[in-house]
């Protein structure tokens, strides 16, 4: 939906990327209060060398020991304190440029743009992924909260930041236990809120289920939508207990669906599916049987 005309760079901004910074600074501020103060001792009439602290000199043992406490942990919170709303206000100025004139969120047009930007189609499997880190309620939506929360979620502020999290988040989103989460996450998304939908319509779930096992695609998974695109059983939406379980029965059951038994607790819609897919294998193999049969006799004609 758009040719892209950004090209993704090294974040130039982040989370938390000046704290080290200032603490380093305070630290060095701090020693050199303390030798400032021994060379006023020292300058006064005062041996710094006459008063020991534990068999050490005093000024000495204001060197190892650094700053005050209550000075270094003010300085640091200020610091980070510092960084964080310098990130928050980039993030504000980002959301800015891309939402809606009438509604504090981001919709369709600017999410197209902001998909143009990040170098991304709108139907690519980073932009689930992406949704799913900000935890979008709704497809072609970011709330202001959502994308805020998102941003600070995946630590990034800004274009190239997002860019430059998308190979750890797709990394990420192979994990099993995220992937579970990600793959649920999915079903609700695809759902329309505003109408109050429980199911999804049998073409969104067909296309989500596509997009979801884009990084890790279950052998089963392409017998699985020709069933549900020829749709014999006629069925017009798909449950979140199908959902669900449809992950658990890509993890259980084999390519051959040898060992599905009807007996167990599955949707009975994967009891006509794989009664249906094991007859369409059945006339496939007595297809290539007839067609093998009727070659061979072709060719004992042709040689004699």
């Amino acid at each position: 939906m758009g040719q892209c005309v950004t090209k993704c760079k090294n974040p130039s901004s982040t989370l938390g990327s000046k704290n080290g910074e200032r603490e380093t600074g305070s630290k060095s501020h701090g020693k050199r209060s303390a030798v400032h103060k021994d060379e006023h001792a020292s300058a006064c009439g005062k041996s710094s060398g006459d008063v020991l602290v534990n068999g050490t000199k005093k000024a000495e043992a204001a060197l190892e020991s650094g700053p005050p406490s209550a000075f270094s942990g003010d300085t640091k919170k200020d610091s980070i304190s510092s960084v964080e709303e310098s990130s928050l206000q980039r993030i504000g100025e980002l959301f800015r440029r891309y939402k809606d004139e009438r509604e504090d969120a981001i919709l369709e047009e600017g999410m197209e743009r902001f998909c143009n930007d990040l170098c991304v189609d709108p139907t690519e499997f980073k932009v689930l992924v992406l949704a799913w880190k900000f935890q979008a309620a709704t497809m072609c939506k970011f709330t202001r909260k959502e994308f805020f929360e998102g941003c600070k979620a995946i630590n990034a502020d800004s274009i190239d930041g997002i860019c430059a999290r998308f190979p750890s988040l797709l990394h990420e989103a192979k994990q099993e236990d995220k992937f579970k989460d990600l793959y649920r996450f999915t079903f609700q998304f695809g759902l329309d809120s505003e109408e109050g939908q429980r199911s999804l319509h049998r073409e969104i779930a067909i296309a989500l289920w596509k997009l979801v096992f884009t990084q890790n695609k279950p052998p089963i998974l392409d017998q699985w939508l020709h069933f549900l695109v020829e749709n014999p059983s006629g069925i017009k939406g798909i449950s979140r207990d199908t959902w669900n379980m449809f992950l658990n029965f890509t993890q259980v059951i084999g390519p051959d669906l040898s060992n599905y038994s009807e007996d167990e607790a599955w949707p009975s819609l994967f009891d006509t599916f794989v009664e249906w897919e094991m007859e369409r294998r059945k006339k496939e193999e007595e297809t290539k049987c007839i067609t093998s049969s009727d070659t061979e006799g072709l060719c004992t004609e042709e040689q004699t």
